[in-house]
């Protein structure tokens, strides 16, 4: 496996801005915690239609409108983004939601658990992601891109952030940590258990500060919300720049803060072997070992592997192991070394027969897709590290499908970006 970008990015132009603050659309003071919602992209219609039942200002009205229409409507139908237009209106109308008066940067602070992230929601800059200054590492889909396109268009706003991360600052790591030391504007507990605050940065000296410590910056990097950032070029050059469409909303984290957790493969059978021949062919490239239930990989290079009843280790040979930073990432070994030369599964992206279980749900998880009958084998991986991806993205490459999983995951609803 190698780089496959066919149109390497242009590389780090600093006279273009990386970001800029803005006017944002926030919650109603006390409105927070009514109108905080999860992702667009992490709840099936159904799933949103129940969580928002009983919640009028909940920002699913506008993130997933479909629920305010007939069950089975579909979701990129014309009458669902006119009606994200509409409930956006309307929550403005009725006060739920006021746009700041002046331009200005935004602390938004992620606890769960004992993990904490503090980042900066900005504006930033579609030029510098057009040439590359904005770093990614995925493929896009038409129709998800699509789908953003025509939602930025009906209701004339950015309402998922683009989740960022930015290399190794300690001048930026300072000037947040200021920005995050009085009391929040808004603090929400969600029905996960994520706590979300944001903080108010309009202090002249201390935005100005920041727009200066990120344009020393060399790049930024996607993490997540690649169909947003790219929707949001597309938007730009339609619009021609116009207004704040050269801009698109982000929440831009520094890397070491950022937790990326497993993103696990199970598979429906064993290509037509038998459980000891394929134990016997896995054992070609991987040592094999017995494993202790439920315990995870303990570094890059070894996999968990269940079958029914039996957990094994595995540990790629060294001498497998490339220089690419594609093809050395633990999910393109998988791949590589037995997913594709043994099971038969080449297309991560269309094949029945894998499936993807994120971190959160445990090695549990895993155990019980298997056990049911369902599947019939199942790998842990050790998690993809912020270094690999950055390392992926400074070559223009692209990484594997379902290479990262982030959590904590951001809130819709806190701070949208207006195009006028």
């Amino acid at each position: 496996m190698c780089c496959h970008n066919a149109t390497p990015p242009k590389l780090n132009d600093k006279t273009m801005p990386l970001i800029k603050a803005f006017a944002g659309l926030r919650p109603a003071p006390g409105r927070a915690v009514a109108v905080a919602a999860p992702p667009y992209d992490v709840l099936s219609s159904a799933e949103a239609r129940e969580r928002a039942a009983g919640k009028p200002y909940s920002f699913l009205h506008i993130s997933k409108p479909e629920i305010d229409l007939p069950p089975g409507t579909d979701p990129h139908a014309p009458e669902v983004y006119a009606r994200a237009a509409s409930n956006l209106a309307q929550m403005i109308a009725h006060g739920i939601l006021r746009r700041d008066p002046s331009p200005g940067y935004y602390a938004y602070r992620l606890t769960m658990g004992d993990h904490v992230q503090t980042g900066l929601v900005a504006a930033a800059s579609v030029a510098a992601y057009d040439t590359g200054r904005i770093k990614k590492h995925e493929f896009t889909r038409p129709d998800k891109e699509d789908d953003r396109v025509l939602q930025i268009a009906a209701t004339n706003a950015q309402t998922g952030p683009v989740l960022l991360a930015y290399p190794n600052a300690p001048a930026v790591d300072a000037l947040l940590a200021r920005a995050s030391a009085g009391e929040p504007t808004a603090d929400v507990s969600a029905e996960d258990g994520i706590r979300h605050q944001i903080w108010v940065i309009s202090a002249p000296h201390l935005v100005e500060g920041i727009g200066a410590a990120f344009e020393a910056l060399p790049a930024l990097y996607i993490a997540d919300g690649h169909h947003r950032s790219a929707a949001a070029s597309r938007v730009c050059a339609e619009r021609q720049g116009k207004g704040e469409s050269g801009y698109f909303l982000a929440v831009v984290f520094p890397h070491h803060e950022m937790r990326i957790m497993d993103y696990n493969r199970v598979v429906t059978d064993l290509n037509g072997l038998a459980e000891e021949a394929f134990l016997n062919r896995i054992a070609g490239a991987f040592e094999l070992a017995p494993a202790s239930p439920l315990e995870r990989p303990s570094q890059p290079g070894e996999f968990r592997l269940y079958l029914p009843g039996r957990w094994f280790k595995l540990v790629i040979r060294p001498e497998l192991v490339p220089t690419d930073p594609v093809a050395r990432l633990d999910v393109s070994l998988l791949s590589d070394y037995l997913l594709s030369p043994i099971l038969g599964i080449a297309d991560l992206r269309r094949d029945k027969r894998i499936d993807f279980v994120g971190g959160m749900r445990g090695l549990v998880e895993l155990k019980r897709r298997v056990d049911s009958g369902e599947m019939a084998a199942a790998f842990a991986l050790f998690p993809t590290r912020m270094e690999d991806l950055m390392a992926v993205a400074d070559a223009g490459c692209v990484m594997p499908p379902k290479s990262t999983w982030f959590e904590p995951k951001l809130a819709d609803g806190l701070v949208s970006h207006m195009l006028d």
